[in-house]
């Protein structure tokens, strides 16, 4: 029988339990995974937050290769103070550099400038309150390499924190970094909005 997880992905951790490079790996969390156990939508090594890992192999095409495109939320730290226009222009759709083209322009996605969520975990790296900055939530439907990275950098702000929080009604929560939780495999999938998935087996 399959089974479902979600973490909490640490920052400075890849989204793979086995890597050719000296890097932390997912094997060295604190939970005994069934082999077979794979990461589903990777979050890359500075990247924090949801993160699914299943024994299912079918689960990346029914996420992500369907009809119907999945929503995912990121709460962003961007350096500087970020105007409404260029909240706009984010909102818009802005060009980014993709391989195999020269600039690819992002679909139009949800984006606010929130409050640093009470309760939030930390950052070893982490820059003082005191330097200027935005927090953003930005929700996409698409996931192009390193793309909210590239948006905010094609609007002149840096990227200082990237956590997912959410893959359509699968939330992080509370969960703190390093964390696993196992899901049922009717909730995993209702959260997820795909209601087609015993057709596929």
């Amino acid at each position: 029988m399959d089974r479902y997880f979600i973490i909490n992905k640490p920052f400075n951790m890849v989204s793979q339990f086995v890597s050719s490079h000296d890097v932390r790996l997912l094997g060295e969390l604190d939970f005994d995974f069934p082999e077979g156990t794979h990461a589903i939508g990777r979050l890359d090594n500075d990247s924090e937050g949801l993160l699914i890992l299943t024994t299912n192999k079918k689960v990346t095409r029914l996420l992500f290769q369907g009809t119907t495109p999945h929503e995912r939320t990121y709460l962003v730290k961007v350096k500087g103070v970020m105007s409404t226009a260029t909240l706009q222009q984010l909102r818009e759709g802005v060009p980014i550099p993709i391989t195999g083209a020269l600039n690819y322009v992002t679909t139009p996605c949800r984006i606010e400038i929130v409050e640093r969520p009470a309760g939030l975990f930390d950052h070893p790296n982490e820059l003082p309150v005191s330097a200027p900055h935005t927090w953003l939530l930005i929700t996409l439907t698409e996931g192009k390499f390193h793309q909210v990275r590239k948006m905010v950098g094609a609007v002149k702000h840096r990227c200082q924190r990237l956590i997912r929080v959410s893959i359509e009604d699968l939330l992080l929560g509370d969960l703190q970094p390093g964390e696993v939780k196992e899901l049922p495999e009717e909730t995993f999938f209702s959260l997820l909005k795909i209601d087609d998935y015993k057709d596929s087996r």
